[in-house]
């Protein structure tokens, strides 16, 4: 935990001055999005908007979510009464959320459907000296029953609908972070409490879908 991949540097200083300027209050939040150099998590030819705070196309059909709303979710983590030492990651992406947790959590597991995308983030975890984190090619939907439980799951994409078997994997009083619904997403906080589950609204989103399967 609170691993870093490098010194901040004066562009990562800037967006994070930016997130706090949008509402972004936690300081480990704002200190791990200003050490992770996110150009080196972009296709070449869109490095120069690294910085932005917008979502870019990274391929295969894929983004890397807009800097706001990875630190918005990991604030949400952060927020948890439980203190969360192990999180699942369902939509590994780019890699770019996954180092965000690195930093900040004990023990990381990482799932991605497609596995061209699971090589390279991989590649970029051993290149930034992130080693809390255990990946995995699979369906998101399935989770990752044999690490479960979980003090906290994070998705990266929208969900149809809500997960049960994600559910299932939420340790007693974790807490889970997801966009749901298909042309008109919520960003959900559920926290489990025994048996039952604690639903709240946080604020609309748009990510890519949550896609059932896993392709090469």
């Amino acid at each position: 935990m609170s691993q870093t991949p490098r010194a901040t540097t004066r562009k990562g200083d800037t967006l994070a001055q930016l997130l706090n300027r949008e509402g972004i209050n936690n300081p480990q939040v704002l200190h791990a999005i200003a050490a992770t150099p996110r150009e080196f998590f972009l296709p070449d030819a869109l490095k120069h908007q690294a910085y932005l705070n917008t979502a870019l196309p990274i391929g295969q059909g894929q983004t890397i979510s807009q800097p706001y709303i990875v630190a918005r979710m990991t604030e949400l983590l952060l927020d948890a009464p439980n203190r969360a030492q192990t999180v699942l990651e369902v939509g590994t992406g780019s890699g770019y959320q996954t180092a965000i947790l690195a930093q900040l959590f004990d023990k990381v597991f990482s799932v991605e459907r497609i596995k061209a995308l699971q090589y390279q983030a991989k590649r970029r975890m051993q290149s930034l000296d992130l080693h809390n984190i255990a990946m995995k090619h699979g369906d998101g939907w399935q989770g990752w029953a044999s690490k479960g439980p979980f003090d906290a799951i994070i998705v990266t994409a929208a969900a149809s609908h809500m997960p049960q078997m994600l559910l299932e994997q939420l340790n007693d009083g974790g807490r889970l972070i997801i966009p749901v619904g298909n042309a008109s997403q919520q960003l959900y906080a559920v926290t489990r409490k025994g048996n039952e589950f604690e639903q709240k609204t946080v604020e609309a989103v748009r990510f890519v879908p949550l896609v059932p399967g896993a392709i090469m």
